[in-house]
């Protein structure tokens, strides 16, 4: 693709080398690797280069839906549509470059009908819920679709949202549809997602765990539950992060840590389920671009959101199984750079993450403020 040398792209990632070849060769392909390594290129490139350029015996000007993603948030679905808007520029259908679907529950299903209509998108991006009450209306028609990719598609088939992604996965036309996905590969997760993609080759690069061994300092704060917030508050006012993402584990609870931090003049925002899409979408990007220096966010509101130069991640609540402690140490030191893991945790919570400390084989050194310094404990 000409325009990769805009973002500075001319090596292939990693996973991106693992991957390519085989979608393009037409095999199914199951895939891991950590988040702002280049999955959705990884992806698009290939199935692009299948199904839209004529020089690969695609067909450019064929009309009808011809790739579909499904990811599970609405931010997430957001990028994947920005990446594929970027890359469909290589491609011109008539004279115009033609651009990618973005179909999410929280949006206007009407005008998201009329788009459909209007601009008959040859890719779509979407969350399942969504994607499946259009197909049942009859407005999303699958007859010419020719590739299914699932991000995230662990997160797919978790309990939330695993029936609504096996129903939409059922409407399409298994027998001729090339199929990616992305996910973390627990057994369970394994066991869901191989009926569904017919006989996909496994690939995947070394995972987040080597990055969280081996670049990342891992940091624990003893707090009782009520103290957390302002605690917090006095380790961002010590630390001075440059770019902090700041987990609770509980959405409503992401909204009253950001308030109390905005009352002290602190310079966060929020990201959560249940806020509007826009603030959401402002967020996000006001934190990818440096204007805050800590966002505060849920797991699943964060999920496969690539935001680069984390320096600190800050768990205000420990929690119990390995893949969590992953998913969220992981989004720091990306790019070969080294990042810190802050745990703040009372007495049951520390056991856990002595109980993750060895699982993972990493060490997690004790720390507390003292003096607006951050300090080994002096007991």
């Amino acid at each position: 693709c000409a325009r990769l040398a805009e973002k500075s792209i001319n090596i292939p990632t990693g996973i991106q080398t693992l991957v390519i070849p085989r979608l393009l060769g037409g095999e199914n392909v199951l895939f891991r690797s950590p988040t702002g390594t280049g999955k959705t290129f990884a992806y698009l490139l290939p199935l692009f280069q299948r199904f839209f350029s004529v020089d690969n015996n695609g067909d450019k000007n064929r009309p009808g839906l011809r790739i579909l993603v499904c990811a599970p948030t609405y931010e997430l679905c957001a990028q994947i549509k920005a990446e594929a808007d970027f890359l469909l520029r290589d491609w011109t259908a008539g004279g115009s470059s033609p651009h990618a679907g973005l179909v999410i529950g929280s949006a206007s299903m009407g005008r998201q009908i009329e788009g459909l209509k209007k601009e008959k998108p040859p890719v779509i991006v979407g969350n399942p819920g969504r994607l499946l009450q259009l197909a049942r209306m009859g407005k999303l028609k699958f007859n010419a679709l020719e590739a299914l990719v699932l991000d995230e598609g662990d997160r797919l088939l978790a309990e939330e949202l695993r029936g609504e992604t096996e129903e939409l996965i059922r409407m399409l036309p298994a027998e001729r549809l090339s199929t990616a996905c992305s996910a973390t590969l627990s057994v369970k997760n394994r066991e869901r997602l191989l009926p569904l993609l017919g006989t996909p080759c496994f690939v995947g690069e070394e995972g987040e765990e080597k990055i969280v061994r081996e670049q990342i300092e891992h940091w624990a704060f003893f707090c009782e539950g009520r103290q957390k917030i302002s605690f917090l508050r006095s380790f961002l006012a010590a630390v001075k992060p440059r770019k902090a993402l700041v987990f609770t584990g509980r959405s409503y609870d992401a909204g009253k840590i950001v308030s109390q931090l905005q009352h002290h003049k602190i310079p966060v925002l929020g990201l959560y389920g249940d806020m509007d899409k826009k603030d959401r979408r402002a967020a996000a990007e006001a934190f990818r671009r440096g204007k805050i220096s800590a966002l505060v966010s849920s797991d699943l509101a964060s999920r496969g959101l690539d935001f680069p130069g984390i320096t600190h991640i800050i768990a205000l609540d420990v929690p119990s199984d390995t893949e969590a402690y992953i998913h969220r140490a992981g989004r720091t030191a990306r790019a070969g750079k080294k990042g810190i893991m802050v745990s703040i945790g009372d007495e049951n919570e520390m056991r856990s993450l002595a109980a993750l400390e060895k699982k993972l084989g990493i060490k997690v050194y004790p720390k507390e403020l003292y003096e607006g310094r951050i300090a080994a404990p002096s007991v």
